[in-house]
């Protein structure tokens, strides 16, 4: 018996480390750091601008670089001490799911989600405006897409606009919104800036890690 047992042990313990080295060195799941970050992957589910499961996401399981998370850690400790923490929507994205936005883009006729995502542009712009592109800084696996919520019941703080709304009411420094609102920008700016991150300012949750470790490839593994 405690022969089968150690074997099990074996078994199970190389089926664990086979799982974890699928991702190239220096990559991790963010939780192996973060062990209480909160992750919701948007392109996972159908809660995003396509409505569909995004090619290449398989679970909800965000995978960054080891730097990115050690300094996302330094970011949800300092929030904690306002009863706050982090709410992730996407982080790596493989090259393919990239390429299934593309696609998705060519096809005017699908606008399933347009009127809770893009309700003012016109699909046919997304290329032309800047919304979709052939490559993005995610697939370096140093980008990540967040929030602040509530450390107690979990609601996101109030940014004046949805997550991956395609709109200048997404621009971080977009005016129409009110004071509580800009405030909760402003705080998500701060504390990312303050530990190495910088901000694409026409998308208030999008930050990029200075001194990324893979600045010009784009990876193609899946999230799993």
């Amino acid at each position: 018996m405690k022969i089968k047992v150690i074997l099990l042990l074996i078994v199970f313990g190389t089926l664990a480390l086979v799982r974890q080295n699928h991702l190239p060195d220096n990559f991790v799941y963010a939780k192996s750091i973060i062990p209480d970050l909160e992750v919701e992957l948007r392109y996972y589910g159908s809660n995003n601008f396509v409505g569909d499961t995004i090619d290449g996401y398989h679970a909800n399981r965000l995978i960054i670089t080891k730097p990115t998370a050690q300094a996302l850690k330094l970011v949800q400790a300092e929030l904690q001490q306002q009863n706050l923490c982090l709410l992730v929507y996407d982080g790596y994205r493989p090259q393919r799911a990239v390429n299934h936005f593309i696609h998705w883009a060519r096809d005017l006729s699908d606008t399933i989600n347009k009127q809770q995502f893009y309700p003012d542009v016109v699909k046919r712009h997304l290329f032309r405006d800047g919304y979709i592109a052939s490559q993005s800084g995610h697939s370096r696996g140093s980008t990540l897409d967040l929030t602040i919520i509530d450390a107690n019941t979990l609601e996101p703080l109030d940014m004046g606009s949805p997550y991956d709304f395609f709109g200048e009411e997404s621009w971080v420094d977009y005016a129409e919104i009110s004071e509580k609102q800009k405030q909760n920008r402003q705080l998500l700016q701060t504390v990312m800036l303050k530990h190495g991150f910088r901000n694409y300012p026409k998308e208030w949750w999008h930050f990029t890690l200075r001194n990324e470790p893979f600045p010009d490839t784009y990876f193609d593994f899946e999230i799993k």
